[in-house]
């Protein structure tokens, strides 16, 4: 089912758009900035607590503590045992053996959709064509229904939350891990539920729909094939994980994070046999990648503000369409050159900050380069006119 709505936005409330528009333009590039140039000390900072702990990290054997470790920064490895076994409390449901247990909730709703055309009006107004459509799905996400453009599509509250329960810890020979930082990097399989288990939960919650197993699932609806608006379904995963690897700081028996002389705090792991290089190794190439696309979302960001600080020239040239379309192409190639001098001039001054030799390394590079590109040249047309003489 759906529906078209076609608004008019006059020029006046398009200019008024525009100048808010100009404000959060602003707000958005200073927030940018800042968000590049705290980028780039982040990631100095967090290379050089990982070189540090390089550096410093000790690989122990797992199966007696030394205390004469306590405190420094260990490597250790092996079988991970977990203490206990992970529940939920409230639906009755654990996994044997397993590090972590998710309870997984999705209810059946309204979902709204759209899609707009707009066209140009002679005088600077705007035409929106917009054809809402709706359908139902089942999402883990609770829908807000209230802000759907039609009425009589109503999602219920979801009654009953996600949940995680990991086991308090975990065990790698004599030494001892946080239970929730054992399951995060567990293989996540599902957990099927029998009727009898579906049938406990029916009692442990009241949700005034019958409960019925399909697929492994608890279903609460009074007709399972053809669900209605608000039934829920819920599913639970556990999380396994046979070996770990794990850096951090020997506290008793226990590791924890690691704090560097840069206050840094450090604590690494990874699923599987990882000896300390390869573990530093990942952990300096996902801080790249982190910055880099920390970069990126700050130079989209930068781009955007001065698109909205520039749009205001593009609704004043809308009175005359064609105008207003040529003017829109100049502002946004404009932006886009500033983003390219502002964007790369914070990280540079940024660099200077925090990396002031190799900044200055690369200036003179730069200089260097320029310099040699520039000598070369007047070589060049200095030839041929000694060539005539």
């Amino acid at each position: 089912m759906s529906f078209t709505e076609t608004t008019t936005t006059s020029w006046f409330s398009r200019l008024k758009g525009a100048l808010i528009k100009i404000v959060i333009g602003f707000i958005l590039l200073i927030a940018c900035i800042w968000l590049l140039f705290w980028n780039e000390g982040r990631s100095v900072k967090t290379y050089r607590a990982l070189v540090e702990g390089a550096g410093l990290v000790v690989s122990v054997d797992n199966g007696s503590v030394d205390p004469g470790n306590d405190g420094k920064l260990v490597h250790i490895s092996g079988p991970v045992k977990p203490v206990g076994v992970p529940e939920d409390d409230v639906l009755g449901i654990s996994a044997q053996g397993a590090a972590g247990l998710e309870r997984i909730v999705e209810m059946y709703q309204w979902i709204e959709s759209s899609k707009s055309e707009t066209r140009k009006q002679l005088g600077g107004s705007e035409e929106t064509v917009t054809t809402y459509s709706y359908h139902k799905e089942w999402k883990q996400n609770e829908v807000n229904s209230g802000n759907f453009r039609q009425s009589g599509h109503d999602n219920p509250q979801k009654p009953i939350d996600d949940a995680s329960f990991p086991v308090k810890s975990a065990t790698i020979g004599a030494f001892s891990i946080d239970g929730r930082a054992v399951a995060r990097l567990g293989e996540e399989r599902p957990v099927p539920l029998t009727a009898i288990e579906a049938n406990r939960m029916g009692e442990a919650v009241t949700l005034g729909k019958p409960i019925s197993t399909i697929a492994g699932q608890a279903v609460f609806s009074f007709n399972p094939e053809d669900p209605q608006i608000g039934d829920i379904r819920i599913r639970f995963e556990r999380s396994d994980i046979a070996e770990a690897s794990f850096v951090g700081a020997q506290r008793g028996s226990g590791v924890t994070p690691y704090k560097t002389t840069n206050g840094r705090d450090l604590f690494l792991s990874d699923a599987g046999i990882v000896d300390a290089p390869a573990m530093f190794d990942a952990a300096q190439s996902e801080n790249t990648i982190i910055t880099w696309l920390v970069r990126i979302g700050g130079l989209v960001g930068i781009f955007v503000g001065f698109a909205f600080i520039l749009s205001i020239l593009g609704v004043i040239a809308d009175v005359i369409p064609f105008i207003g379309s040529i003017v829109n192409f100049g502002t946004t190639a404009i932006a886009l050159i500033l983003t390219l001098l502002i964007g790369p001039a914070v990280i540079a001054i940024a660099w200077i900050a925090y990396r002031p030799f190799i900044a200055i390394a690369v200036i003179v590079a730069g200089i260097a380069l320029a310099a040699g590109i520039l000598y070369l040249r007047r070589g060049k047309t200095a030839a041929p006119a000694l060539g005539r003489a």
